[in-house]
């Protein structure tokens, strides 16, 4: 399979889960930026004088030493609440110029979720170059790493070894002492975080990253926001819609979130999504003569899946590295990244037959995908911003172990594979340092252009009832449907969906409400 499409579209995954799991500027290098003619265009607030400088700056514009793309700096308040400290974060951005003809259209800012996933390296591996052409030509297609993410400002936790360590523990715990071993793993991992990057933590909330998100579209230039965001990424479009209803240009808001759902439900139906993915995975492999879960119905399907995750919790299979035997958790993680894209089941198929027969290296190798674990043994930010984010936007799921035992009857109903360790996940942000500054609310963004929200029927990290949620609430929101598989569906395979998202990005004509494909 096409591994670079499973990374794609795994960095856009962790929308809810916890330990498991997103004017014009000119053409070629040099600086642009907002003209002094364009500062109106920043907020006009209390701290509109102090946040002037910023909306002023001009990027300079370097090689990445990717072809085709450039990277720039910019600066942005640590604390929007008081801009005027003079602490700042460092956003790094990346464009590609519309490669024309046409008339351009400004900048296309695109977001791939987590949150955590990378902005910049969606952009140049698979957005700046795999949009559809005609896009690309008529924009500048643009990305930023989100405040705490990779290049910008990155949150830092647990070293590679410890983060080996981490992946490893028991979700499903089955005794007092697993149970205390899982907790203890969520307070080292919240304590790293605090000790390395305390400065960060409490500003990298999704309502500061929609505030970055304007800085940049007043610094390129554009008088509106032209943006397609992917998973969490619609979260954070729509909370730029609703703080900056009058910036909206066109907005695509691809496996939409739902934001008044607490972070319980959030979970929870998460939990229900990737059941029924992993049904949909279940039906497909019956047919196939290299299924290794045999025949019969989805339920027999899981029931032996569930059968070998219980074995792998009493004796881990090698995996060629034997600091890292393939066990109950990294296997439950390497099924799931793979539920994310339907071209990831043969894959699938493969790899549970191999740790089937005693070689987990297949599912091992799954699980570094969703982690963005590099083979040196580094860690990508992914699972650190992630965590940072999620905590600070909402209030904790569980206020402790207790908690959870009282949910685990509806998560376990949710999803009999898989119910029990998503559970356990969303303990995660119960022992985070920063108080959470966010909470579910409706996001209407009341006098916006019109919004598309796009939902696909069987996405297992975002269900379609949250596209349907979102469009609902949205006041210029309009729902377009995929009946498919897979997590997200701009760029998937239909023409259909394609086309309307093209047809709304270049002529600014939004589908008919209630289109499918």
């Amino acid at each position: 399979m096409d591994t670079s499409r499973l990374l794609r579209t795994t960095g856009t995954v962790i929308a809810a889960a916890g330990l498991l799991l997103s004017g014009c500027t000119s053409g070629g290098s040099g600086e642009s930026g907002a003209a002094a003619a364009s500062l109106p265009s920043a907020p006009q607030s209390p701290d509109a004088a102090a946040l002037r400088p910023y909306y002023a700056q001009k990027l300079t514009w370097r090689d990445c030493g990717v072809p085709g793309f450039q990277c720039s700096t910019m600066k942005a308040p640590l604390d929007y609440a008081n801009p005027g400290s003079g602490q700042d974060v460092e956003i790094a951005v990346s464009r590609r110029t519309a490669t024309g003809p046409g008339k351009r259209l400004g900048s296309l800012v695109v977001n791939p979720g987590g949150p955590g996933g990378s902005g910049i390296g969606y952009l140049q591996a698979y957005a700046g170059i795999g949009y559809p052409a005609a896009v690309r030509a008529q924009y500048d297609m643009v990305s930023f790493d989100p405040r705490g993410v990779e290049r910008s400002s990155p949150v830092e936790c647990l070293s590679g070894p410890a983060m080996d360590k981490y992946t490893q523990v028991d979700q499903t715990p089955d005794d007092a002492a697993e149970r205390a071993e899982l907790v203890a793993a969520f307070k080292e991992f919240a304590e790293a975080c605090e000790a390395k990057s305390g400065r960060v933590l409490p500003h990298v909330s999704t309502v500061d990253a929609a505030r970055d998100m304007d800085l940049l579209r007043g610094v390129l230039g554009d008088q509106k926001l032209h943006y397609v965001g992917a998973s969490y990424g619609t979260l954070l479009g729509a909370t730029y819609a609703d703080l900056f209803p009058d910036r909206v240009g066109r907005l695509v808001l691809d496996g939409a979130m739902d934001p008044t759902r607490p972070a319980l439900e959030l979970n929870r139906d998460q939990t229900e999504g990737f059941e029924t993915a992993f049904t949909s995975f279940a039906k497909d492999c019956a047919k196939q003569p290299d299924c290794p879960m045999g025949k019969g119905g989805p339920d027999a399907v899981a029931a032996r899946l569930k059968e070998f995750f219980r074995k792998l919790d009493a004796q881990p299979v090698a995996t060629g590295d034997p600091d890292r035997p393939l066990g109950e958790a990294l296997a439950t993680t390497g099924v799931i990244a793979a539920l994310y894209d339907e071209s990831a089941w043969p894959q699938l198929r493969e790899a549970l037959s191999s740790a089937m027969n005693g070689d987990g290296s297949g599912l091992l190798s799954l699980a570094d995908s969703y982690y963005e674990r590099e083979a040196d043994g580094k860690y990508a930010n992914l699972m650190f911003a992630n965590a940072a984010v999620n905590c600070l936007d909402q209030p904790a799921a569980f206020t402790g172990p207790e908690a959870v035992d009282t949910a685990l009857p509806s998560f376990e109903k949710a999803s009999p594979v898989f119910g029990a360790g998503l559970a356990w996940a969303a303990l995660n942000c119960t022992y985070w340092p920063v108080k959470a500054t966010g909470k579910a609310r409706e996001l209407t963004a009341k006098g916006a252009a019109p919004i598309v929200v796009v939902g696909t029927t069987r996405d297992p990290a975002t269900p379609y009832k949250w596209a349907q949620a979102l469009a609902g609430q949205l006041e210029s929101g309009t729902l377009l449907t995929y009946d498919g598989d897979g997590h997200t569906a701009y760029g998937r395979g239909s023409e259909c969906i394609d086309a309307a998202i093209n047809r709304y990005l270049l002529e600014g004509k939004a589908p008919q409400a209630g289109k499918k494909c």
